[in-house]
C-alpha cells in the first residue's frame, strides 16, 4: 500500500478511494513512456470524481552523468489536482540502451535495446 502525506484532509471514503487508485504499481514489462498519460489504469480524480484526459504540467528535462531524466506531472483536466508525478530516464551503458519509467498513474517498466544490429542476447550459442 502507498501511503500519501498531505495537508489535506480526507474523508475515510475519500481516503480509501485514493488508496484503492493507488495500491499496487501497475508493471508494464518495456513500454516505457517519455511522454503521454497511461489511462487505462486511471480510474478518476480523486478531487472531483471526474475521469477526462490528463494534461502533462511541469515537465523539465536534465542530463546527469550521462543520464537524461524526464519528470513531470499528470493533472487533471477539470480541477487541475495533481494526480502523479511521471519519471522518465535514458541512458546507454556499455552497448545497450536503459529505458525506465516509474509513475503511480502509468506503472513502472524498464527496457534495455542494443545498439547493435544484433543484439548479443538473441543470438542463438555456435556449440
Amino acid at each position: 500500500m502507498i501511503i500519501l502525506k498531505t495537508k489535506r484532509s480526507y474523508s475515510k471514503v475519500q481516503l480509501s478511494t485514493i488508496q484503492v487508485q493507488l495500491e499496487g504499481i501497475a508493471e508494464w514489462g518495456n513500454t516505457c513512456l517519455e511522454n503521454g498519460s497511461f489511462l487505462l489504469n486511471y480510474i478518476g480524480c480523486a478531487m472531483c470524481n471526474k475521469r477526462d484526459f490528463m494534461l502533462i504540467a511541469n515537465k523539465s528535462m536534465k542530463e546527469e552523468d550521462g543520464e537524461e531524466i524526464v519528470t513531470y506531472d499528470h493533472v487533471c483536466k477539470n480541477c487541475h489536482h495533481i494526480v502523479a508525478r511521471h519519471e522518465y530516464t535514458f541512458s546507454v551503458m556499455d552497448e545497450y540502451q536503459e529505458y525506465t519509467m516509474l509513475c503511480l498513474l502509468c506503472g513502472k517498466a524498464e527496457d534495455s535495446i542494443s545498439v547493435l544490429p544484433d543484439d548479443p542476447r538473441q543470438m542463438a550459442p555456435l556449440f
